[in-house]
């Protein structure tokens, strides 16, 4: 039963991603809000909302390894798994924005994270401060977007959006309605199949939380990314999972944190957030050694995250 839940709850919550990122574009565009805009805000707030329902119902629920280990666990996942196989299907050329805007912000959210954590407790301020850090960045990148005319259509379709551009307003509306409560109803259901099966195997909801759960919502990055790597879309950018990285921390873990305050066990600051940070850094070195990153850097990318799981589950 709980197997199934976990199962039902992943589905409900892609599918509950994706309408509601459909409706919040439509609702965008009717307004005249640029693709671009679109792309750096509303897209990415859609491709992370099952990690932020997820987390906030977690930690509201009593359960905070989960809702901590989700965001630490997409976030390695995102890198380390999503990415390496992407330029594993289809090299990707790195742009200079990822290396001296993308990489230096995902860096500075991770340790930004690591410091608020060190007292083994996120606090309300804390949150405020780190989702405001985010607001301003993206004011910044939208500002700073302005000159980059040429790829204003690339954030929507790196995130594989399929949108009509005449889509009726009432129906957009109706894609975010379906969205929301596919969301709510999917993180009800995979919570109660990953703490139902943690009880069951007798593992750390911490181990659940930072490999299923945060498995499964980094599931629609993993499908859009290497079926876009595969149809040869080189308009993908590292930019886009970094991104995404960015958003799990500031925005998730920050709104989490103003709902309610989240502590943190030694283990996951001690052993899980140093491995977030330390693929944080190999990534920098492999963005820029090389015009592209290909077969060799994911190997090498897939062999950090493999290893990094096998030595979690044999820690428990």
């Amino acid at each position: 039963m709980n197997i199934f839940l976990l199962i039902i709850g992943l589905a409900t919550l892609i599918v509950g991603g994706d309408f509601l990122v459909k409706g919040a574009v439509g609702i965008a565009r009717k307004f005249k809000v640029s693709t671009l805009v679109i792309g750096m805000t509303v897209v990415s707030f859609g491709t992370s909302a099952p990690e932020l329902i997820v987390s906030i119902k977690a930690a509201l629920d009593g359960n905070p390894e989960i809702a901590i280990g989700n965001v630490i666990g997409s976030n390695i996942a995102n890198i380390a798994l999503v990415l390496a196989v992407t330029i594993m299907i289809f090299p990707i050329a790195v742009d200079r924005n990822s290396k001296i805007i993308d990489w230096p912000m995902m860096m500075f959210s991770s340790l930004i994270f690591y410091f608020f954590a060190l007292n083994n407790e996120l606090e309300f301020y804390e949150g405020v401060i780190m989702f405001v850090i985010l607001l301003i960045f993206i004011g910044f990148l939208v500002y700073n977007s302005r000159k980059a005319s040429k790829k204003v259509e690339a954030a929507i379709e790196t995130e594989g959006v399929e949108v009509i551009e005449n889509t009726h307003f009432t129906y957009s509306l109706l894609y975010i309605l379906g969205g929301l409560i596919a969301l709510y109803f999917g993180a009800e259901w995979l919570l109660d199949g990953a703490v139902g099966l943690a009880e069951n195997l007798g593992m750390e909801k911490r181990v659940i939380g930072i490999t299923i759960v945060a498995f499964g919502t980094s599931v629609p990055e993993l499908v859009t990314s290497a079926v876009a790597a595969f149809r040869k879309q080189t308009d993908i950018s590292i930019g886009n999972l970094v991104g995404s990285n960015i958003f799990n921390i500031m925005a998730v873990i920050g709104i989490t944190s103003m709902v309610k305050e989240i502590d943190i066990n030694d283990v996951a600051l001690q052993f899980d957030m140093i491995w977030m940070l330390g693929i944080a850094v190999i990534l920098l070195p492999l963005m820029l050694f090389g015009k592209k990153m290909g077969w060799t850097k994911g190997i090498l990318l897939l062999g950090a995250y493999v290893t990094y799981i096998v030595i979690l589950l044999l820690s428990v």
